[in-house]
């Protein structure tokens, strides 16, 4: 059964691709608040027009492609980008490999055979500081000077500032390294989440009374180690729950790893999968001399978690399907 929001890729035939949309274009890692500033532009435009708005993006990020060894904290994988793409009311998203052919493309060359030519848009909506094409040359002020000519609408949206500083992906990075979840939840527009399948640990907490649903992030993961404030949605289900992201120094020192404790949960979450949203920092992680102490710090750390999360009842990320 179709959800309503479709993902085109450079399969796709073009005979299916809805001719005269308007698109929102960007890289879009965490669909944060500049991105749906973006977003919006084109979704008001659509609207104008009477035509559907997608969203068009490239996979791998073209920071990988061109840095290939150099590790990339994504904000949000390619899944859940789409994901937070579907539920901001665009009709789709045009997903463009990223590969050594199209970072070769000139930027007048992706504008005439990919937006015009291919997707055959009306309009398009960027931020001020997008470029494309070959050795970035495609920039905004290309798109206004190229419109009337192409017949089509350009819509550049500034900056989005809070607290007189601009909101990017760099930024909330940098927020999440420091555990500054509030500020990263600020900026997102929504809590910062991550989603994985729980996998067989230690067992550990289980014997502490506070068995874990254990999930290993991804490598590049750049979140600062230390106790969180977690709700955690497995389907349409909610939970709220606290978790360690970290090496776990009482024990192993090991490979980093999340640990998610739900309260109130009976049941097996094996192999489940779940999406986990950060909506609070309890502390660093620490090492501890006796178990004992170990979780007389979980109880507290619990009691804390529950209170971060009593203040922020309806924090989860809105998600859509996808086709």
């Amino acid at each position: 059964m179709s959800t309503g929001f479709t993902v085109i890729r450079d399969s796709t035939p073009e005979s299916v691709i809805p001719k005269g949309s308007v698109v929102a274009m960007g890289n879009f890692d965490g669909v944060h608040l500049g991105h749906r500033a973006v977003i919006g532009a084109a979704l008001a435009m659509g609207k104008a027009h009477g035509v559907p708005a997608l969203a068009v993006t490239f996979e791998p990020h073209p920071r990988s492609f061109f840095s290939p060894n150099t590790p990339q904290f994504r904000l949000t994988d390619e899944t859940n980008k789409l994901r937070l793409l579907a539920a901001t009311g665009l009709a789709g998203a045009v997903v463009m490999t990223f590969d050594k052919a199209r970072a070769g493309t000139s930027a007048q060359d992706f504008i005439h055979h990919d937006l015009i030519r291919r997707l055959g848009i009306s309009g398009i909506a960027v931020g001020y500081d997008f470029h494309f094409g070959k050795g970035r040359v495609g920039s905004p002020s290309l798109l206004v000077s190229e419109a009337p000519r192409l017949g089509i609408e350009v819509d550049v949206q500034a900056h989005v500032d809070i607290a007189e500083r601009p909101v990017s992906s760099s930024a909330i990075r940098m927020a999440l390294a420091e555990g500054e979840v509030t500020d990263a939840t600020t900026m997102l527009g929504g809590p910062w989440f991550v989603t994985g399948k729980v996998i067989h640990g230690e067992k550990r907490g289980r014997d502490l009374g506070y068995p874990t649903a254990n999930i290993r992030l991804d490598k590049h993961c750049g979140l600062k180690h230390g106790i969180y404030a977690v709700r955690v949605g497995k389907g349409a289900q909610r939970f709220d729950g606290v978790a360690s992201f970290g090496r776990r120094p009482t024990f192993d020192n090991g490979a980093p790893l999340l640990e998610v404790f739900l309260f109130d949960f009976k049941g097996d979450l094996y192999d489940a999968v779940l999406d986990v949203a950060f909506i609070g920092f309890i502390r660093e992680e620490l090492k501890f001399d006796t178990i004992e102490a170990l979780i007389r710090q979980m109880d507290d750390d619990s009691a804390k978690a529950r209170a971060h999360l009593a203040a922020a009842p309806n924090a989860f990320p809105q998600l859509g399907a996808i086709d």
